[in-house]
């Protein structure tokens, strides 16, 4: 028994899954949003490439 609640009280490995969670969380958020993201990109891109023709 005293394994068993030693076991749930231990944090150890906490951080390694915060860190999955938002890694996911992220992946799903650019997987929703990808087509915005590549419009959103390739216009940047192109205003960069035609302004800096001007110069």
């Amino acid at each position: 028994m005293k394994l068993w609640k030693d076991f749930l009280n231990d944090e150890a490995g906490i951080g390694v899954v915060e860190m999955i969670l938002i890694l996911v969380v992220l992946i799903g958020l650019v997987l929703i949003f990808k087509s915005q993201l590549t419009a959103l990109v390739n216009d940047i891109f192109s205003r960069i490439t035609s302004q800096s023709a001007g110069i």
